[in-house]
């Protein structure tokens, strides 16, 4: 086996004062095991600052620094098979490994590469997990424990409150400390909330379906009582907040000291980039979630069980259980590989040598507090730290614009395919499918390009803010689309009376005389679309007396509907199940734009986030991230589906009647939700834009002689590094 070389133009340094010392020659084909020093053109060794090992042949940096001494003859007979162990200066372990297990193919993955692959297989679990099969099976956990909507909107919430309450210890402690670690740890930690969220359908008895009267015909419909005692299955509820709390804990070091870990690996300029592809992979997780999610609603949950009812059926619950298991099975691996990364990847030592400071400054100079090494590794630092953070302006309204755009993002992410619902007259799988084809490359293009532009341009931290400014003021214009709607199709009794004309004053009116002899109840909403090209509530409220099925595809049709009116023969018409589809001009320019909003709201989220790393000093990255992230979940992420969904419950015509309870909306008024839409995403836009103007006239860069290099010199190799001579610590000069 090879021993794993980097060139000397990778990882070497050039001393001022060249050391030398007599050696013998290495035997060939032996290896020592401790790889802390380059060979030199005479067979001896010459030590880097990260402790990587360079190939033997010369090299133009060996007229920089003499030879050091060779591995002992002891050492010499050590076998290659032990393992590898790479130290750097400071005596510190940069092998990939678990305690004394460092096997050589293990350093492969060793790479800024290998460990981008797991974070990125990380956050996709998490994004199919957490935005994607819960969202997707919220609706079968319901029905299928009994659970009521607020019930279910506290399990979605415990997600955000676990990541609320972890994130200022996790990124404070975390930042300190060996990022790798947390990582792994709270990936697996994320893993067991999964499969927790997976045990209640082990622990509960198999599913039975209520028997209830066929929602059917004139003179057939009926409903089950309204007496009925809540179910024990409700208390559930707690197992379930459990495994989101489970999932919000895991994931809290992956957006925060996994970012700041990719951005101390890598050369500054790749950095967005490498950023961008995490983000992207976290995008398309729930992209597959949705997907896959709904593949496995169209399996009984019961596996195994044969049963006479199809998926269409308001009673029927979906494997919703399948997703979880394997989403937490998945994670408990990726977590092994994580936890054996180095605190520090061989070769990063150059990169953190040569980054040039772009913390903003404060008059005080107070900022120069955290370039101390010793800041920040008690809790005695904690309120310093915040202090520092508060004190920088850019990097409070750079949180303030993350929130506000945070806000649109899950605002849009939860109501957009209700909003392709509404204004297309879609079922809620088919809303969901265009939905899925806007956010995927839109959100995760944008979210690439965003990265993309910022390394190609090589920006700076105020030509970064300018580009999100940009990116924003771009979305707002867009955003002027939602002035444009589709008409609601007709709809008996809700948007129209049955003989055609409008409803008085706007109120519901669901009893005529063709369907006044039915006992139809409002309770059981099933619309059905007529012959005629206008909706009803249910089949009995179109009046209609026969069912049968089409042969041809399987669905029902009803006849002698005496509500219908056929265009051409007298007599009743026929109905079918679902809604009437619609045929509004106007929908490929209200997508189009769609999704130059979404594009340009996920443009700004890399470029965005790298200006938050930028603006703060190295040793506060992983802590500003943390309290950005508290920033924008308390402020964005959740009270943005609220803001949003108590606009859109304005617009709507038709409420759900559960038992004299009002429950969800059935039937939005497409005008007045294009409207509400259109306000919201101008207030939070406008307040976005502003807060980036804000953040880019306050922002103060450090003087351009402060900084010990330029972004280029990391680009240009040794050569640079000879140039500028950067000063080493005096522990790597040995």
């Amino acid at each position: 086996m090879a021993m794993p070389q980097n060139s000397t133009r990778e990882n070497g340094f050039c001393f001022a004062q060249p050391l030398s010392f007599s050696c013998p020659s290495p035997r060939p084909g032996k290896a020592g095991r401790t790889l802390g020093a380059v060979s030199g053109g005479d067979g001896c060794s010459t030590p880097l600052s990260n402790g990587i090992t360079s190939s033997g042949a010369p090299s133009p940096s060996d007229s920089c620094a003499e030879p050091l001494c060779a591995p002992t003859p002891a050492e010499e007979e050590t076998p290659f098979e032990e393992g590898i162990k790479y130290v750097s200066a400071e005596g510190e372990e940069l092998a990939c490994g678990w305690g004394a297990f460092t096997p050589g193919c293990l350093q492969l993955c060793n790479t800024s590469k290998g460990v981008l692959f797991f974070l990125c297989m990380a956050s996709f679990l998490q994004g199919m997990t957490v935005n994607g099969f819960i969202n997707t099976v919220i609706t079968s956990i319901e029905r299928r424990f009994d659970l009521r909507s607020y019930q279910s909107g506290l399990i979605a919430s415990s997600y955000d409150i676990a990541a609320c309450v972890c994130l200022t210890f996790v990124s404070y402690f975390g930042g300190n400390g060996h990022k790798p670690r947390w990582l792994g740890w709270g990936v697996l930690v994320m893993g067991l909330g999964s499969l927790l969220f997976a045990l209640p359908h082990f622990t509960t008895g198999p599913y039975e379906a209520r028997s209830a009267a066929e929602v059917g015909v004139c003179g057939g419909n009926h409903s089950l009582p309204c007496s009925q005692a809540a179910s024990s299955l409700s208390s559930y509820r707690f197992v379930f907040m459990l495994g989101q709390f489970l999932h919000g804990m895991g994931a809290t070091p992956l957006y925060t000291l996994g970012v700041t870990y990719l951005d101390e690996n890598v050369k500054t300029n790749y950095s967005p980039v490498y950023i961008a592809v995490f983000y992207t992979a976290a995008i398309l997780g729930p992209a597959a979630g949705y997907l896959v999610g709904g593949m496995f609603l169209n399996i009984y949950t019961e596996i195994g069980r044969e049963i006479d009812m199809a998926p269409e059926n308001t009673l029927w619950v979906g494997a919703w259980w399948i997703g979880f298991l394997g989403a937490g099975a998945a994670s408990l691996l990726i977590s092994i590989p994580i936890l054996g990364y180095p605190q520090r990847l061989p070769g990063s030592q150059r990169y953190i040598v040569m980054r040039v400071s772009e913390a903003h400054q404060l008059k005080d100079g107070s900022h120069k507090k955290a370039s101390d090494p010793d800041f920040g590794k008690t809790v005695k630092d904690l309120p310093r730290s915040v202090l520092l953070l508060l004190k920088n302006p850019t990097f409070i309204f750079l949180c303030l614009a993350g929130a506000t755009e945070a806000t649109l993002i899950a605002g849009m992410s939860t109501f957009g395919p209700k909003f392709l619902e509404s204004q297309f007259s879609l079922s809620a799988s088919e809303a969901a499918t265009f939905f899925g084809y806007l956010v995927v490359p839109a959100g995760g293009g944008g979210t690439f390009l965003g990265g993309f532009l910022v390394n190609k341009f090589k920006l700076r931290c105020s030509g970064i803010i300018k580009l999100c400014l940009l990116c924003t003021v771009s979305s707002l214009l867009a955003i002027f689309i939602f002035f444009i709607h589709c008409p609601n199709m007709p709809m008996a009794g809700v948007t129209q009376m049955y003989s055609g004309s409008a409803l008085p004053g706007g109120h519901l009116n669901l009893t005529a005389a063709c369907n006044a002899q039915c006992g139809c109840l409002q309770e059981t909403y099933s619309p059905v679309c007529g012959t005629d090209g206008i909706m009803y509530y249910s089949p009995c409220h179109a009046g209609c007396k026969r069912v049968s099925e089409n042969l041809r595809n399987g669905k029902k049709v009803y006849h002698e509907c005496s509500c219908v009116d056929q265009a051409l023969l007298p007599g009743p018409g026929n109905a079918e199940p679902g809604k009437c589809t619609s045929s509004c001009a106007k929908r490929p320019l209200l997508l189009c734009f769609m999704f130059v909003v979404i594009l340009f709201t996920f443009l700004s989220s890399i470029p965005a986030l790298t200006a938050t790393l930028r603006c703060v000093s190295d040793r506060q990255r992983s802590f500003a991230l943390g309290i950005q992230w508290i920033v924008v979940r308390t402020l964005g992420g959740i009270p943005g589906p609220i803001a949003f969904g108590s606009m859109i419950d304005k617009s709507c015509l038709l409420w759900q009647d559960q038992c004299g309870e009002q429950g969800s909306c059935y039937v939005y008024q497409n005008s007045a939700m294009s409207r509400y839409t259109l306000v919201a995403g101008l207030v939070y836009k406008v307040l976005g834009t502003t807060f980036f103007i804000v953040a880019c006239l306050l922002y103060k860069p450090p003087p351009p002689e402060s900084a010990p290099g330029s972004s280029d010199a990391s680009e240009n190799g040794t050569s640079d590094l000879q140039e500028h001579k950067p000063s080493l610590p005096a522990e790597e000069d040995i």
